[in-house]
């Protein structure tokens, strides 16, 4: 096993434990004749969430993928949200690709700038700089980490007022935010979104419907769906507890570009279809931890 597998497998596991959605989406799968096992799913990308500040975010993180052979693409902007982003190429088409978002924090207002500083100010360096990214047990361990104290619930409800992300953040830190399932992989009756939606449907997973259950791209390229986020039982200090947002699961179809509809569907590959992310979809996808999609019945 590669270091770079050593990494994904640590994440996917501790994903898997604490998202059910995501074995009992597999299972429904399985049970359906859809696949066979676990490993037979594409994983189209993976994603997760940091802080703009001082010695973290998104130039911190990114130099462990970096180091395993992704390629920085496309930067993404999202206004209203106050974040930015960027994609990453995997180095073989057997990984995911990563999607990395980073709050701009200077962007919020002091009092929320205030409170996510007296977190991220006992990290002093960066702590990727610290790391031997040959060494992917180590790796795993801090991507599962703490990287400062567990915060107050009262701090977590005052972020959550300005910016559902920070609050997210503050707690969860490098967590996975969800991995995404490459529908258009599957077999027919369930590779487009629309197909796979209804199956989710039938099973009883509920779906995110910001902007729509299904986001698609301006060039119709690209669709995707995702589960809104279960609420988990969260222990803050004092030991106070509260149910928050945990993590989902995303889907995505990725159309075959025009220049290659003449190919026969067995010679289809990843560098025939639609390539990249699209900002107006993943707008409505960070939506699935929010409260707007969360709270509904």
């Amino acid at each position: 096993m590669t270091t770079l597998e050593t990494v994904l497998d640590g994440l996917m596991s501790r994903y898997r434990e604490r998202v059910p959605d995501v074995g009992g989406i597999i299972n429904a799968m399985i049970a359906e004749g859809i696949i066979s096992q676990a490993g037979d799913i594409e994983n189209d990308h993976i994603a997760f969430r940091t802080l703009g500040v001082e010695h973290l975010g998104i130039q911190s993180l990114e130099k462990i993928f970096l180091h395993y052979g992704y390629t920085k693409k496309d930067y993404y902007h999202f206004p209203e949200k106050k974040l930015d982003a960027y994609w990453y190429a995997p180095p073989a088409e057997q990984y995911p690709r990563i999607f990395i978002s980073e709050l701009r924090v200077k962007d919020l207002s002091p009092r929320a700038q205030e409170i996510i500083k007296s977190y991220t100010a006992e990290v002093t360096g960066d702590p990727v700089n610290a790391l031997n990214l040959d060494d992917g047990a180590a790796v795993d361990h801090f991507l599962h980490s703490a990287l400062w104290r567990t915060p107050t619930l009262a701090d977590y409800k005052v972020l959550a007022e300005e910016s559902e992300y920070a609050a997210w953040v503050i707690y969860n830190r490098y967590y996975l935010n969800h991995f995404t399932i490459s529908v258009h992989n599957l077999q027919p009756g369930y590779n487009t979104v629309a197909d796979f939606n209804t199956f989710l449907e039938k099973h009883g997973f509920r779906l995110n419907d910001s902007g729509g259950k299904i986001k698609t791209s301006p060039d119709k390229g690209l669709l995707q769906s995702s589960t809104v986020a279960r609420m988990i039982e969260a222990t803050f200090a004092n030991d106070e507890k509260h149910a928050i947002a945990g993590s989902y699961v995303e889907f995505a179809e990725r159309r075959v570009l025009p220049q290659f509809a003449q190919l026969p569907p067995s010679e289809i590959r990843r560098e025939h279809r639609r390539e990249g992310f699209e900002a107006n979809n993943a707008d409505k996808i960070f939506e699935s931890t929010y409260s707007a999609q969360t709270g509904k019945q």
